[in-house]
């Protein structure tokens, strides 16, 4: 019976309501994948009744709006695992992925003195840097179609201080926030294990009604797409990368920051952009690349509907730092 049941309950979406035969519905909160909202129930605490075969299931409404920030999930080998089935179930019921990524700074710099290089050489710039180092931590928040957000971030193994080049100054910065380049040495994941879990996923992928978002989005892109193509250089050109970006997250790809600098309110930076708009602050250990990704997306899950009547179609697209400076 208990092994009925757990393979019956893994078929079962998070927040599903039971109906037990001449019972009200009750919630369950014990679903596979086991999300970080939920709370795994002990089969043996469950009505009998719920065992029936014959019992129906039926969606639960959208979750009420979150009174405190999403709970981000921090991802090392040791429980790479059990992210797995998460990300599956959320990948399955995407409605908007956001992206943030921390890196060991900037090493390459552009040629100074002038107002504006022009898009391509802003794009060799990002290139450069991102051919040259290697990300350090990888944020991702899904938000579902009926509202559900789960995020989780994926704490990488590959970068070496002693030996891998960096800016002295952005890693002490990241440091002072929580990072501890000596436990992802040697508990991180490997950036090809991060690549082959998100391939795998059902994330990636031309998916028509799935957007992706993210702010001051040109780094974080890049270094996303050098995730995901297992850590080969970018491509040549602008229009290679873009499309390379098109053909692993779709059309709909989105920067938060782009949208803001046509807010006349709106302030600069993704944390005072948060609080301008009264986010709740996500629950996270240390405000790093997890907690940056929650806030781009509910950023954009709040710009859209408030400051631009749910048409963003004219930012598709549009990455500060590329498009524009």
């Amino acid at each position: 019976l208990q092994q009925t049941l757990s393979r019956r309950s893994a078929m079962i979406p998070a927040g599903a309501f039971y109906h037990p035969q001449g019972q009200p519905p009750f919630a369950i909160a014990m679903t596979a994948p086991a999300a970080s909202y939920s709370a795994a129930v002990p089969m043996q605490a469950l009505p009998t009744a719920w065992y029936h075969a014959t019992v129906p299931i039926m969606q639960g409404p959208p979750p009420m709006p979150r009174p405190f920030g999403v709970t981000v999930r921090s991802v090392w080998a040791d429980n790479l695992g059990a992210v797995r089935l998460d990300m599956g179930y959320f990948a399955a019921h995407a409605r908007c992925v956001a992206v943030k990524v921390h890196y060991p700074g900037v090493v390459v710099h552009g040629a100074g003195g002038q107002q504006d290089p022009g898009a391509e050489k802003r794009y060799a710039v990002v290139k450069a840097n991102v051919d040259a180092l290697k990300p350090l931590q990888v944020g991702l928040a899904v938000c579902t179609d009926d509202g559900r957000v789960a995020a989780w971030e994926f704490n990488l193994s590959d970068f070496d201080p002693a030996a891998d080049p960096h800016a002295a100054q952005s890693l002490l910065h990241l440091q002072s926030r929580g990072l501890n380049c000596l436990e992802h040495r040697l508990r991180g994941i490997p950036m090809e294990e991060l690549a082959m879990l998100l391939r795998f996923s059902g994330l990636l992928g031309n998916r028509p009604g799935v957007s992706w978002v993210t702010h001051t989005g040109a780094y974080h892109l890049a270094y996303l797409m050098k995730v995901i193509n297992g850590g080969k250089p970018l491509a040549g050109d602008m229009d290679g990368f873009l499309g390379s970006v098109r053909r692993s997250l779709g059309e709909d790809v989105y920067d938060v920051a782009t949208m803001a600098a046509d807010c006349p309110d709106m302030p600069v930076g993704l944390e005072h952009i948060a609080g301008k708009l009264r986010l709740p602050p996500p629950l996270s250990t240390n405000p790093l690349a997890g907690a940056g990704s929650v806030l781009a997306l509910e950023a954009f899950l709040k710009l859209k509907p408030q400051r631009f009547r749910d048409d963003v179609t004219r930012y598709r697209g549009v990455l500060q730092g590329l498009h524009t400076i």
